[in-house]
């Protein structure tokens, strides 16, 4: 069912969704790690060849379903997820309850105990109950949260043919993040990456190509570096606070885009156990930070404890040019824009028509982007209360999975998780209507996500955030912050 009602036309309005379409941007070929087995060629992956397919292919998801569960069956299950809350767009909570009405009449006879439980809360919960063995059945967990239920053995073996659905239909990046000792944990639901935005307003004045992103994270340091010097204002808005999942968003793109990485998850084949932080290449990417903050001071002081949160009242103020975000971000910056008064209003606007939206970055080694989403999961039989009931989990998961839902359940800030979903009519419209969405979804392919191990948050939220303030506050130099933060993850790892 399209949205075709006025309602949701305006909804989409409100959260400004349907206001323009981008410009077609050619994204180049992806990286060849993620040329895997998906079912699309990485080769042909950009904004146009997107567009092209969508709309292709009529879904039929209780027909699809059905196979897999009878829609006869008969069940009950307990489901944890993140879902919507009060800040979130109108469309989205429509989204959901169209959802769990659709899923009902597919099948009446299960009944689903869900719990949407709040971001910041349901992490800790969920290892309470684990640990109590009253977890939930199943749960929906964002891309990182899994690798620890996992490594801990208390997820059931769970694998897209387990619902009907072929791995190959599912992002390289996605899989590796379900994946365990060769094993399989999840099912993606979702997947994001983020994309670079600029000012071409700012790119003018400082004597830039206003419609030309840097091409290389060493053109990244130089354009901030010009920026400053020609206009006075901040060029990057480098963020590095520690505990903020925003930090190792940001840097780890240019890790990876150099060579390094925090374990080995840029090859091909990673294992996780080895350590690649104190490497070339994460020395590259620091000693980038170190050239901005330091050398040039070309980005916010405020860079230390910022996040990207408090990169968006200078951008909006035309005092910063750069930026990684996701699609929102222009929404965001226009809603509150349309808030301002006065003249405070004029030059909001004005920054907001210049925003423009771009590939991130590449490194000496590749182009990369953190590979984000959710993904779902069913709980060992052991650590839940009760019985398991797989059928009504599978129908379930089959019905969230498919092209279908994947894509309507992400509609306001993702893309499917199935990617035979870029080919259904939900994804065209959604095309049309979100601007710069084509773009980050054209990253995609060059997605890496962070390790699965069960260490990942501490590595990625403390000890690289810390690395990076060492070197930043010049409390160690570059060479002694990634010695030592390998030092620590190497501890961790060990278990000391």
């Amino acid at each position: 069912m399209l949205l075709k009602n006025a309602a949701r036309q305006r909804n989409l309005k409100g959260i400004a969704c349907a206001l323009l379409t981008s410009s077609a941007l050619v994204l180049p070929a992806p990286v060849a790690a993620q040329a895997n087995k998906t079912g699309i060629d990485p080769e042909t992956w950009t904004p146009e060849h997107v567009r092209s397919i969508a709309g292709k292919t009529t879904v039929d998801t209780a027909a699809e379903c059905s196979k897999i569960v009878p829609l006869d069956y008969e069940g009950e299950l307990d489901y944890w997820y993140v879902g919507p809350n009060e800040a979130s767009p109108q469309l989205e909570h429509e989204m959901y309850e169209e959802f769990w009405a659709a899923l009902a009449e597919t099948y009446p006879n299960i009944e689903i105990n869900a719990q949407n439980l709040g971001y910041n809360d349901m992490l800790n919960k969920l290892r309470t109950a684990a640990l109590g063995n009253a977890a939930p059945d199943v749960a929906r967990l964002p891309i990182l949260w899994g690798s620890e239920f996992a490594a801990k053995r208390q997820l059931s073996e769970l694998s897209p043919e387990d619902v009907g659905y072929d791995s190959d239909d599912f992002w390289p990046g996605a899989m590796k993040s379900v994946t365990l000792d060769g094993k399989t944990w999840g099912i993606p639901t979702n997947n994001e990456t983020m994309a670079f935005i600029w000012n071409a307003g700012i790119f003018e004045e400082a004597g830039l190509d206003p419609d030309k992103a840097p091409d290389t994270w060493e053109e990244v340091v130089a354009y901030s570096k010009q920026i400053k010097e020609k206009t006075g204002k901040n060029g990057y808005g480098l963020v590095a606070r520690v505990n903020a999942g925003n930090t190792p968003f940001r840097f780890m793109p240019m890790v990876w885009g150099e060579g390094g990485g925090a374990l080995d998850e840029a090859a091909d084949s990673p294992t996780y156990q080895e350590t690649w932080i104190d490497s070339d290449g994460t020395r590259r990417a620091v000693q980038n930070y170190y050239d901005m903050y330091v050398r040039d001071k070309s980005v916010p002081v405020s860079a230390l404890t910022n996040t990207q949160t408090e990169n968006q009242d200078p951008f909006l103020a035309n005092q910063l040019a750069m930026v990684i975000a996701h699609p929102s971000e222009y929404a965001t910056m226009l809603d509150r824009a349309s808030r301002a008064t006065g003249s405070d209003k004029e030059a909001a606007m004005e920054v907001v028509n210049n925003m423009r939206y771009g590939k991130i970055p590449k490194g000496a080694d590749r182009r990369a982007v953190v590979f984000g989403g959710s993904n779902v999961h069913i709980f060992n039989p052991d650590n839940i209360d009760g019985d398991l009931d797989m059928e009504a989990a599978k129908a379930l998961i089959c019905f969230m999975t498919g092209p279908e839902w994947s894509t309507k359940l992400a509609w306001v800030s993702s893309n499917p998780g199935n990617t035979r979903g870029f080919e259904t009519e939900w994804m065209k419209e959604r095309l049309d209507t979100i601007k710069f969405l084509d773009v980050s979804t054209s990253m995609l392919p060059s997605g890496i996500p962070f390790p699965p191990v069960a260490e990942s948050p501490e590595i990625m939220n403390i000890i690289i955030p810390e690395m990076l303030q060492n070197a930043l506050t010049e409390k160690m130099t570059v060479e002694e912050a990634t010695a030592d933060a390998e030092r620590k993850i190497q501890s961790l790892l060990d278990g000391m």
